[in-house]
């Protein structure tokens, strides 16, 4: 198989009009992945694609194996990570149908593994500048060129799902000054950060959360499939169109550098380090 230097999360409208889609099984030391990873040809590169429910969207938030799925990714070689989701928004001026690409984060889970560093080898890695600005920059391009409306930075608040938010909690956020709320953005993208590949989140806002904001009914999961149904031809187009513009030397992207000095114990190194793996 020839180098795979770019993964995509998201469910199989993303590559099932692709041609010559390679199923590839990956092993991992935290489990089965949600799925097979999917391998295919797009603008001459090779890329992999992995559902992060399972391919029939069998698994809930709360229990997607995140850390099996970003080590897939980083067995195979991955150093970039396209991550479309849905989200609803918890501001006005953001609409169902705008994309929004997050560049912070409020996490509000509970309960997840959500770090490759849970002993004996401690680090203590900052997510602070955790999504990568290139590729930020290039989605934000390709967006514009769809002529879809797009924010180009954004706060998302991860809850735990699999329940959406009381009104309460709607509020809450609005007031905090966060901008979309999801169930899978944390860990998913930290987990990367941890293993040095670049991430782009690309939201696809899909409602108005509890309806706070813009005085509509509360989110409902049929009324977030029917618009993400709608968009989706656009976020696989977006997704295409990301890939073809990616330069070919990737290795100014990803979080490399803000590895050096994270160990509790120093810099030393050892073979229990996760980054002798790179």
């Amino acid at each position: 198989m020839s180098k795979i230097e770019i993964g995509v999360f998201g469910g199989s409208g993303l590559y099932s009009l692709l041609d010559d889609v390679e199923e590839v099984k990956v092993d991992t030391p935290y489990g089965p992945p949600s799925d097979a990873v999917m391998v295919a040809n797009v603008g001459g590169r090779q890329v992999a694609f992995l559902p992060r429910h399972g391919r029939s969207h069998t698994i809930p938030p709360h229990k997607i194996n995140y850390r099996a799925n970003v080590w897939a990714m980083h067995k195979l070689g991955v150093k970039a990570i396209i991550s479309p989701c849905a989200v609803g928004s918890l501001q006005r001026h953001i609409e169902p149908g705008h994309f929004v690409l997050s560049d912070q984060f409020v996490d509000r889970t509970k309960g997840r593994d959500d770090t490759f560093y849970d002993g004996p080898i401690t680090a203590h890695i900052s997510p602070a500048n955790m999504y990568d600005d290139t590729l930020r920059s290039i989605a934000a391009e390709v967006i514009r060129e769809n002529g879809i409306t797009v924010h180009e930075t954004g706060t998302v608040v991860v809850c735990n799902g699999p329940r959406f938010s009381t009104k309460a909690e709607s509020e809450w956020f609005t007031k905090m000054g966060w901008h979309i709320i999801n169930m899978t953005q944390y860990p998913e993208g930290y987990l990367c950060h941890e293993l040095g590949m670049g991430v782009v989140n690309i939201a696809l806002v899909t409602d108005f959360d509890s309806g706070v904001v813009a005085d509509t009914e509360a989110v409902t999961a049929h009324s977030v499939l029917e618009v993400f149904k709608q968009n989706a031809e656009n976020a696989r187009k977006v997704v295409i169109g990301i890939i073809e513009k990616l330069p070919d030397d990737l290795s100014g992207i990803g979080s490399h550098k803000d590895l050096e000095f994270t160990r509790g114990d120093g810099h030393a190194t050892s073979e229990l380090d996760i980054r002798i793996f790179d």
